[in-house]
């Protein structure tokens, strides 16, 4: 029997904002990531909205499951609550596999057999928004066959070309205001790495779609690369999500925190007796009490 009441209920949900924090687990889980967990979870609170979690853990050598639940052992100590259950990049291949498909059927990739030795000794006055050395395209005109050993590399002139036909030029809403999304900082940038068969800019697209995800709520270090993912939203005809950068929490030295550098992590903080409470206060949300 139709159920009026439960189909009002479903409706609602579908149409209420959607939130997601998206670490990735390749170490553990610092101030940084507690700030944006927290913004995330604030934002989704005063929206009316859900909040998802998503650990991107595509790089299965570093995102080990004993990061993946000591990731979730600190957001629910720190108090964060969020929808279950948790999406798991690893176990969604097959449709990054299928998006590459359509982008390789549109003849938008190309293979890339450069070794990082290659790599390296590219000497370029163009660097992209990371301070790495544009790619000069070694690769493009080659025929190549992908295997486990090579990259795909986006052809940034053709997938610009063809992404302006579709749409015009290419934006995104950043705090309500437009911003123009022009990816040619990037060059031809990796979209399936070595070994690996996706990469983060593809991985993150077609997850927020899946989830329907509505507002993204991430740090500044990531804006620049805002204008990689509208442009594979445009061509693989995915929704446009709003977008939120926030500053990053830093040293007093100005360095951004990093678990590469082992910054002192949650974990760290709560075995030397600081509570949930205190990391709260610290961070600027006095009034998010356990």
């Amino acid at each position: 029997m139709f159920d009026e009441r439960s189909a009002t209920s479903q409706e609602a949900i579908m149409t209420r904002p959607v939130f997601r924090f998206a670490p990735s687990p390749n170490g553990k889980l610092h101030l940084g990531h507690a700030y944006s967990a927290l913004l995330n979870q604030k934002m989704a609170t005063e929206a009316g909205g859900r909040l998802l979690l998503r650990m991107e853990d595509i790089d299965h050598l570093r995102c080990t499951r004993e990061n993946c639940a000591a990731a979730l052992a600190d957001l629910r100590w720190l108090g964060i609550t969020f929808e279950e259950p948790v999406l798991y990049q690893n176990e969604r291949l097959p449709a990054y596999r299928t998006a590459i498909a359509r982008l390789m059927d549109r003849g938008l990739l190309y293979v890339c057999t450069c070794t990082r030795k290659q790599l390296s000794a590219i000497k370029s006055t163009a660097h992209d928004p990371e301070g790495q050395s544009l790619y000069p395209g070694t690769c493009r005109s080659k025929a190549r066959v992908f295997d486990r050993n090579a990259c795909l590399r986006l052809d940034l002139a053709k997938a610009t070309s063809l992404a302006q036909m579709r749409g015009g030029s290419i934006t995104w809403l950043e705090k309500d205001e437009r911003v123009a999304a022009d990816a040619r900082a990037w060059g031809d940038v990796v979209i399936a790495r070595k070994q690996i068969g996706t990469s983060y800019h593809l991985s993150v697209v077609v997850d927020d779609a899946e989830q329907g995800v509505t507002d993204i709520v991430r740090g500044e270090d990531l804006l620049h690369a805002t204008a990689i993912h509208r442009l594979l939203q445009v061509l693989l005809g995915l929704p446009v999500p709003r977008y939120h950068h926030h500053a990053l929490i830093r040293h007093d030295t100005g360095c951004k925190l990093s678990k590469s550098k082992a910054d002192t992590s949650l974990d760290g903080l709560r075995r030397e007796g600081t509570t949930a409470q205190d990391i709260r206060r610290m961070l600027g949300f006095p009034g998010s009490e356990i």
